[in-house]
Formats: C-alpha cells, structure tokens, sequence
C-alpha cells in the first residue's frame, strides 16, 4: 500500500525508477578550491583505504593546527615550580601508550596534556557510563579491547595525515575530501582531546567561530567530500519579481518514513550555525541525530566556520553506523548498521547531506518577519541550488526534508514548507517533504499544494502573498487559509505566449479547476482501470511520456493493487494544439460527469482549510472514491478505458 505518501511517486523526486540511476554529483579532482588528503587510485576501484596525499605542514590561521605539529608546544611545571614549553605531541603519545583500566585512568590522561582545565572537565556523564550504565564485562571489554585500538588509531595520525587541511572559512567556495580511514583517525584524535586550541570557550579565541571537535565529553576504504557554498547576496534571487510557477515543483510528501531513508536524495540536516549543535554537549535532535548515526558527519566540525545566511555546506559520503529511536528526550541507541548504500565513481558512499540552518525563532512576531523569511528564502536557495548548473529544467537528485527550523528553533511547518517549496522552485530540484507521523500536516501541505496549482501561482506572487500576510492584522491565523482566501478572491491568471503553461478557465471563472481534477483522473487509474489493464496502461505512458506531470492527488489503493508511477503525456506542439487537446480531454470528461450525475468534476470547492467531517476537506481522488458507487464505476471504468484505449495516441 502507499497510504503513508502523497502527491508524486519518490521515482518522480530521484528522478529514475532507481535512486543510484540519477546523475552523480562532480567526482574528486584536486583544484585550488578542492584539496585531496589522498592519492586518487587511478582504476578508481578502492579495494584497500587509499594512500594519504604528502604535503609540507602549516601552522597558521588558514589551516588546522594538528596535534603532532612540531609547533605545537604546550606549558608543562616541573618540580621546581618552573614553567617550560614540552611539545605536546609527545606528551599525547606517552599518555595514549600506557595502560587504561577505566573511566577515571581515561580521563587522568586526557588531562595529562590538558593540565589547564583540571578543574574545569569533571568527565561526569563518562564516569557514569562505565560505573552505573554499563554491566562489569561490556566495561572490561571496552577498556581491554576496543579503547586500545581507538589509541592505536589515534596515534596513527602521523602517518595517515601527510598535508595539511584548509579551514572552510567563511565567503568562500571550497571543498575537502578526505578518506574514511583519515576521518577515523581524525575523529579518534578528537575523542581524546588532541587538537590544540580547540578547548576554549572564549569569544576572542582563534577557533571561536568554529564547533567543538575534542570529545571533552575493520577499516572503511571509501572517501568522503565536505564543500562549502557561498553566494554574493548580489547574486541571490530576487523573490518578489521571480515568474517561476509553483506547479513546476514535483512534491512527494510522506508521514512515516524519514530523511535519512530517502537514498539517493539530497538529505537536509537542520543544522545549526555551528555544524553539529549540541552532538557532543546535550542536543538529541534532528541534526545531532544525524551525526550520531554518521559520525562522519563530524569532521566537518573540526575545520567549518560558522555558517552565514548566504553559505550551506554539502557532505558526499557518510556512512551509517547504528539506528536508533525516540527524539529528544526519548532519543535511543537502536542497534548496529550495515551501510550497503553503493558508492559513486569517486569511492564515495552515495549519501549527500545538506547542512543549512535556519533562523532561530523568538515568537511569532519574529518569524512572521519579511526579513527573517527572505533570510531563511535565501539560506535555503543557496543549499538546494548546489551543483545545480545553469542548465533549464529539473535537477535530479530532488531533496529530502522536512520541518526544517521547528522543532528546538520554533519555527512553524506550514511556513516552511512554503519557504522551500519556493526555493526548491528556483533552484529547480524536486520535493520530498516527511512530516515525521503527522498526517494532518501531509494532508495539509498537500492541499495547499494543489491550491497553488490550481491558481498557477508564480515564486513571486507567493512571495508577496506572504509579505502581505506578515504585515496584515491576521497573523494571528493559519497562514493556509489566509493564502486561499487571497487567491479564491484575487483576478483570474491568464498568461499568453507560454508554452509550458496550459490553463483552463471554467465557467465560474476559477482558473485551473479542470487541469488540476484532469489530473487527479491521470494519477489515479485505480478508480476507472481493472487491475489487468493497469500495468498496459501505465507501460503505453512510459514508451511515450516526453515530461512528467507534476501532481499526484490520490495514492491511496487497496492492498491488492501496486502503486502506479502515472505520466501526463506532452509533445513538443504549439500551445494552441495543445490547449486543444486539453479542451477534448475535457470536454470527454464532461460528458462523462453528465452520464454518470454524481463525478461532479466542475463543482466549485470553498475551502481546504480548518472544515472537519466535511466533503471539502478530502483529497480530490479521496471525493472521486467516495461519490462513486460501484455501478456507476463499473460503467465509468468501460468508458474511460475505451476513451483512452482509442484516444491515447490522438494527443500525442
């Protein structure tokens, strides 16, 4: 069944029947803007972790300052009360090589090359851990075996780490790849607290920009890609003029599944200004999830500057390691995973995660702002645009998200569905939008998706319809119903001259009313077709669909049928052929709608908004299923069939 979905097929977002047939993202290539930590293998096939690129150190603010750089000195009092600088790489290395037998001998060497904050990390919640969470034997076993090899690994660093790493620093495009075995390393290095000046909490200190990467609380063989993007604000869209028309976007939205299932999509982690929140503090929500499950994902800490509104960071190749449930409080380790996502033509693991970071919000007032919504507008165009070229049409992959900037950040999930829905558009990627169990929200972004369609809404029109919301005396209502009031009592649109928008116009002079129910028909050949003649119908389709149509309104089946990736047939003709061949669909349909007195295809609908128990608040194939009896189906089902069967060809 596919009662958890709707609007188009995930197929429709991934761009293929497959999610690894999409294009791949720019493969590995060293440039003055991409720095490789690693030898390219030259079959590309990484059959063994790949060797470290050699380089010369640098021990400067452009750059990481690694743990066993020979500059990296630290103060040490002898005896005597004499302070003398040690270099703090052999002072890690003494520490790492001795026997550690608990969580107490573990923390006393941490802060043995740490000695300045003494008093200051008390190792509480490890201590805890070993002590009162853990039996006796899963400690023993820790500290025996698994806690050596993370030394081992740590201490390995010399040899896997040979040039430096650049800093993504900020109003910069560059990008870093690195792989799986030097990202390990790294992250071991950070469990102990190795890299110096990371420590502070200063505001005036060199890293004060930058996340927390020490953890002061078999060997993979891919790789891994971090980029930072940046866009001049010159260069950002400019919202309340754009003519892109919302009915572009394919949007899929689902209430059970989850971001991080969505392969082969963009997956978007709500993140915050500081990559990686609250994963090594307290955070357990959606983005401190993410890195939990991908630690990977943490290298970025180690060497991204703190994101501006204009910037979003894009990670190609994590892999997860664990699964988990809850959220927040109820947050769980689930158990281990085995990550059997392919990997592109660079070795790395066909997962991109976008990080871009919403505008925390303080109150409503706050959000229903025309500056803080522009400001989330463009965050959100800058990450969804990446790699996007300068090509015209869809981008495949589409992205994978959700309520971005709620949650913790108190943002509200009809407004920010709006907002991406409007970037997206201009970026021209598809939607996949999960509503994490909330189905009332799925119906609802669904409706308010069909209402901007069936109005032929421009990114600029929605745009201004929300500026004029934030400065109406109705903020204090649903900013959905405000939208439908707007548009039911606004001048019907009529566009000429654009061939990729056919508008229909009925008698009550509601524009799109028949192209959005036509539609609905298309996507939802279960109500006319016998199981037998779905599988024909649907294969005619894909031999000859030249572009997909965008709206799915009715995905619910029985359990006995398949879901049907259904395609609106259109042909490179001139827009008076085509409205043509729309009027015949339509004028078929009406005849239909007479014969039967009950499909009702033109009566007028008032409202999608706040109505329970009401007709009004269906879907449209929801109402379709619902008016029908099943003797008039029967006979509807012979009609229709025979008018596509004989009529099919004629449009295209």
């Amino acid at each position: 069944m596919c009662s958890s979905w709707k609007g188009v097929p995930i197929s429709c977002i991934i761009g293929s029947q497959s999610p690894w047939g999409a294009p791949e993202f720019p493969l590995v290539q060293p440039s003055y803007n991409h720095t490789v930590l690693y030898h390219i293998p030259g079959d590309s096939q990484l059959d063994r972790p790949p060797k470290p690129q050699i380089g010369h150190e640098k021990w400067d603010p452009e750059h990481v300052r690694l743990p066993f750089s020979t500059q990296s000195l630290y103060p040490v009092e002898n005896n005597a009360g004499e302070t003398k600088l040690k270099n703090r790489w052999d002072m890690v290395q003494n520490a790492l090589n001795r026997p550690i037998r608990n969580s107490k001998e573990l923390a006393e060497a941490i802060l043995s090359y740490n000695t300045q904050f003494k008093n200051r990390w008390k190792f509480t919640a490890l201590h805890y851990l070993f002590e009162e969470y853990l039996e006796e034997e899963e400690s023993r076993y820790f500290f025996d075996v698994t806690l050596p090899e993370i030394a081992k690994l740590a201490l390995s660093i010399t040899k896997l780490i040979q040039a430096p790493i650049p800093l993504l620093k900020q109003n910069k495009n560059r990008s870093i790849s690195l792989s799986q075995q030097q990202i390990s390393c790294l992250l071991a290095n950070a469990f102990f607290c190795t890299f110096p000046r990371r420590n502070t909490t200063k505001k005036n200190s060199e890293y004060a920009s930058y996340p927390h990467i020490n953890f002061n609380v078999t060997v993979p063989v891919g790789v891994v890609t971090v980029s930072r993007r940046f866009v001049p604000v010159k260069e950002l869209p400019d919202w309340k003029s754009s003519e892109r028309v919302i009915s572009e976007l394919p949007v899929h939205c689902d209430s059970e599944n989850t971001i991080e299932e969505a392969h082969g999509l963009i997956q978007v982690d709500f993140a915050n200004k500081y990559l990686g929140g609250g994963v090594l503090s307290y955070g357990s929500v959606q983005e401190e999830i993410r890195f939990m499950i991908c630690p990977e994902l943490m290298i970025s800490m180690l060497f991204t500057e703190e994101l501006k509104p204009n910037e979003a960071l894009m990670i190609i190749g994590c892999e997860q390691y664990s699964t988990y449930s809850g959220y927040g409080h109820s947050f769980s380790w689930g158990s281990n995973y085995n990550d059997t996502i392919p990997r592109d033509s660079s070795g790395r693991r066909r997962t991109a995660v976008l990080a871009i970071d919403a505008l925390p919000v303080r109150g409503r007032q706050h959000e229903i702002n025309a500056k803080n919504i522009t400001r989330d507008l463009n965050k959100a165009w800058v990450g969804f645009s990446f790699y996007c070229g300068s090509e015209s049409g869809l981008k495949y992959p589409g992205v994978a998200t959700g309520n971005w900037g709620c949650g913790a950040f108190g943002g509200s999930p009809r407004l920010k569905f709006l907002i991406q829905t409007m970037a997206l558009t201009m970026a021209g990627r598809p939607l996949a939008y999960y509503t994490f169990d909330n189905k009332v929200l799925r119906d609802d972004i669904i409706r308010c998706y069909e209402l901007l369609v069936r109005h032929q809404v421009t990114v600029g029109q929605l745009y201004n319809i929300i500026m004029s919301y934030c400065d109406s005396n109705q903020q204090s209502g649903d900013i959905y119903t405000y939208l439908e009031h707007t548009l039911e009592n606004r001048q019907p649109v009529n566009k000429k001259n654009d061939t990729k928008k056919v508008q229909q116009t009925n008698d009550s002079g509601n524009t799109c009313e028949d192209l959005i129910l036509a539609r609905a028909l298309d996507f939802s050949p279960d109500i006319f077709l016998q199981d037998e003649d779905i599988g024909e119908y649907s294969m005619d389709l894909k031999d000859n669909t030249k572009e997909m149509a965008v709206i799915d309104l009715d995905t619910s089946q029985s359990d006995d049928n398949k879901c049907v990736d259904s395609k609106m047939i259109v042909k490179d003709e001139p827009e008076n052929s085509k409205t043509n061949q729309t009027s015949r669909l339509f004028d078929e349909m009406e005849k239909l709608d007479e014969d039967s007195g009950k499909l009702n295809l033109k009566s007028p609908q008032k409202t999608f908004f706040g109505q329970k128990n009401n007709d009004l608040s269906m879907d449209v194939g929801e109402k379709l299923h619902t008016d029908i009896s099943p003797d008039v189906k029967k006979k509807l089902t012979k009609k229709i069939t025979d008018y596509f069967t004989k009529s099919l060809y004629d449009f295209v």
